[in-house]
């Protein structure tokens, strides 16, 4: 048998402007701890290091790289709360759950900046993004986006209507804007990367390029993978939407999606600053979303669209490039010098999915978009529950989720309709 080839990051620009780390090597043999964490993103190095920091001796498992799947391809952008909010919890699932998940809705960004602090992570932290109206009703929708926030005790936020808009972003595309003074943007690979430092710093071992191909439940759980095994007292599941065929019952409920992000050129200080004055970050409020922000050297990062099921697009600048021109047409001549994708995993009702397999197997998983923050706040909740405090991570265990519609064949044509009609809607603003 052929060896395997190893995996390493997509050509994006996070890749090309990583900073450097080692190759970790891949389990050769039998290796045994207390937990094995699957997938070295932010839920598995988030929860591995909250572990590390208990005493616990923990390893994790990495198809690839470290930061290889969507917290290593992200827009980078630090937003709060959870991609359905906290209006729709309530009038879905009470009272009781709005309050327990409000409670939690702003914590990951405060994780990820005390990582940050802590450990003397170099990740090009920005302050600030900003959610942008592109017509009256998405503007009225800001407006009571804000009260509802504050009403669960988040008041940084600031409402900006028509021309003031420009103060924050130079585009005619918007008729509101409403400003997170909270919330910020980062390198996210090297934000994982960070972590992974600081976790092995903890006497924590990380394996590189070790798939887990066999999944055998009991005292001790059993990881298989082509070079070793891995037993441990204790198992978490943190793949996401790069864990296929390890799990069968994460699957069923859940959809891969792919976005797509584009980088263009460093541009001159005058020029980016034409476009953000104060570097926040952007992102719109249709149901396709743009969204976009500036590196730490001057280049607009631009993401958007949605492929359902996670396939890849032919050309990735043709889909995207038309979206940045509307936004900011004078940059028509401008050169793009990356251009990639990344799949993320999303649930049917957009909220993350945390839960047991059994008794010492746990998960977390399908933030549906708003991953960054709430992935930070899932590890700190495992390793809540593994010293004996499960309240927290309860209150999200105990959401319900259904399968798509269509089951694994017509989820993705079923969804693309529902996009499809949603989207009409933000055209119409309606």
């Amino acid at each position: 048998m052929s060896a395997r080839q190893p995996t390493q990051h997509v050509a994006s620009y996070y890749a090309a402007s990583a900073n450097p780390g080692p190759e970790r090597p891949s389990v050769s043999g039998r290796v045994e701890c207390d937990i094995c964490v699957v997938g070295a993103g932010f839920t598995g190095i988030s929860a591995a290091l909250h572990l590390a920091e208990q005493g616990q001796s923990v390893v994790v498992l990495e198809a690839a790289r470290v930061g290889f799947g969507a917290s290593g391809r992200n827009g980078g952008q630090l937003v709060n709360s959870y991609s359905r909010d906290m209006d729709v919890i309530e009038a879905k699932y009470g009272e009781e759950t709005a309050r327990a998940l409000g409670s939690m809705a702003f914590e990951g960004n405060r994780i990820i900046r005390d990582r940050i602090a802590q450990y003397g992570i170099a990740c090009d932290l920005k302050e600030g993004n900003i959610f942008a109206a592109c017509n009256a009703k998405q503007l009225e929708g800001l407006r009571e986006h804000q009260a509802l926030w504050q009403r669960y005790g988040h008041d940084q936020l600031e409402l900006l209507e028509g021309e003031a808009v420009k103060r924050e972003v130079g585009s005619s595309r918007y008729t509101g804007a409403l400003i997170d003074h909270s919330g910020g943007h980062i390198h996210p690979l090297n934000l994982v990367l960070g972590q992974a430092a600081a976790f092995e710093s903890l006497g924590g071992v990380i394996y590189e390029q070790s798939p887990v191909t066999q999944l055998t439940h009991g005292e001790p759980v059993v990881l298989t993978t082509p070079g070793g095994e891995v037993r441990a007292q204790r198992v978490v599941l943190a793949g996401n939407a790069y864990m296929q065929g390890v799990e069968p019952r994460l699957e069923s409920k859940s959809m891969p999606c792919g976005t797509q992000i584009i980088t263009t050129e460093p541009l001159d200080e005058a020029t980016a600053r034409a476009l953000l004055p104060n570097d926040m970050a952007v992102e719109d409020c249709n149901y396709l979303l743009d969204y976009y922000r500036l590196t730490a050297d001057n280049r607009l990062l631009y993401g958007g669209g949605t492929s359902y099921g996670g396939q890849d697009l032919a050309s990735i600048e043709a889909v995207i490039r038309p979206k940045l021109l509307k936004t900011f047409p004078q940059l028509a001549d401008i050169k793009v010098d990356y251009a990639w994708s990344g799949n993320f995993l999303l649930t049917l009702n957009r909220l993350p999915q945390f839960g047991r397999l059994n008794d010492n197997v746990y998960f977390a998983q399908g933030y549906s978009g708003h991953g960054v923050t709430c992935s930070h706040l899932a590890g700190k909740l495992i390793a809540e529950t593994m010293r004996g405090e499960s309240e927290r991570f309860d209150a999200f265990a105990g959401l319900p989720h259904l399968p798509f519609p269509g089951g694994r064949l017509l989820r993705v044509p079923f969804s693309a309709l529902g996009a499809w009609y949603y989207s009409t809607r933000d055209k119409l603003g309606i």
